[in-house]
């Protein structure tokens, strides 16, 4: 029977891990504070920053959500974000994509302090990632990070195992390469221009699809052997209106060893290590 790998019970258990890592920062005077950048009313991002703000709260953190007119002007925006580096109190801040048009242009990724880049986003925190070096005063992108840790918590081994992973952007498929090939994995990182991508991603042991099309793989992508671990990252809508992730669920289920739900898989998992990160980054003040 096919394992569905649901980020409920890893949840639980590092929720109460963060839980008792918050009480010892504050019993040491440290408030583990996050502000989180909205601008405009996209709904899926209104969605996902209140999930991230609830979360925060619910293991003992605190969060600020600084929400901006879509029209916001450049300089305000940028004068908002040097205000948040420059305070001492606050140790995270994200910047909740997608930006608008006139914002896009901006490179997100030296936008915020890499010591309170929680996302993983700035060149620092990339380039511990490609070298596996230092990583534990730098922070891991979150949705790979939380990719790992799902991996882990139910008992895969991820050493020796060959990765297929569609998708090449910054946020999942190429620091996601980086981290599974730091772990030993060998990994074909694939996007629109490859050939075989079928061949391919029938040949691997895990294949992480994060692409953003609804529904695309199927039954076509996977091997006939029903022995491989498929990690959904999509979170897309259907014809219908309806949530459903870059995989065809019903169609491939049976078709897998193991197979992450959208939604309950991946997402949860990605809000779950951007606290790991705050933390981490809360814990630096102990020190300082």
């Amino acid at each position: 029977m096919t394992q569905i790998l649901s980020a409920a019970p890893v949840r639980k258990k590092i929720t109460k891990d963060l839980k008792s890592e918050c009480v010892y920062l504050k019993e040491n005077g440290v408030v583990p504070y996050l502000k989180v950048l909205l601008v405009g009313n996209n709904p899926s991002s209104v969605i996902y920053t209140n999930s991230k703000k609830k979360y925060c709260e619910k293991i003992g953190a605190k969060c600020d959500i600084i929400s901006l007119n879509e029209n916001v002007h450049a300089k305000q925006f940028l004068d908002i974000i040097e205000n948040i580096n420059n305070d001492s109190d606050v140790h995270g801040c994200i910047i909740q994509l997608p930006l608008p048009p006139h914002l896009a242009h901006l490179d997100i990724g030296k936008l915020v302090s890499s010591q309170k880049d929680i996302d993983g986003f700035h060149p620092e925190n990339l380039y511990a990632l490609m070298s596996n070096r230092d990583l534990e005063n730098h922070f891991i992108s979150c949705t790979p990070k939380g990719i790992v840790s799902l991996l882990t918590e139910y008992g895969f081994q991820i050493a020796g195992k060959k990765v297929t992973i569609i998708g090449r952007s910054m946020i999942v498929g190429k620091p996601l390469a980086c981290l599974f090939t730091n772990l030993d994995a060998t990994v074909t990182l694939c996007h629109s221009k490859t050939h075989d991508l079928h061949e391919i991603s029938k040949s691997c042991d895990i294949l992480v699809s994060a692409v953003g099309i609804p529904n695309l793989i199927d039954e076509s992508f996977l091997s006939d052997k029903k022995n491989q671990i498929v990690i959904d990252v999509g979170m897309n809508s259907d014809s219908s209106g309806n949530l459903c992730g870059d995989v065809d669920f019903e169609k491939v289920k049976d078709l897998v060893y193991a197979i992450t739900p959208v939604p309950g898989g991946v997402g949860p998992m990605t809000i779950i290590s951007l606290m790991q990160n705050l933390l981490q980054a809360s814990k630096k003040r102990l020190s300082l």
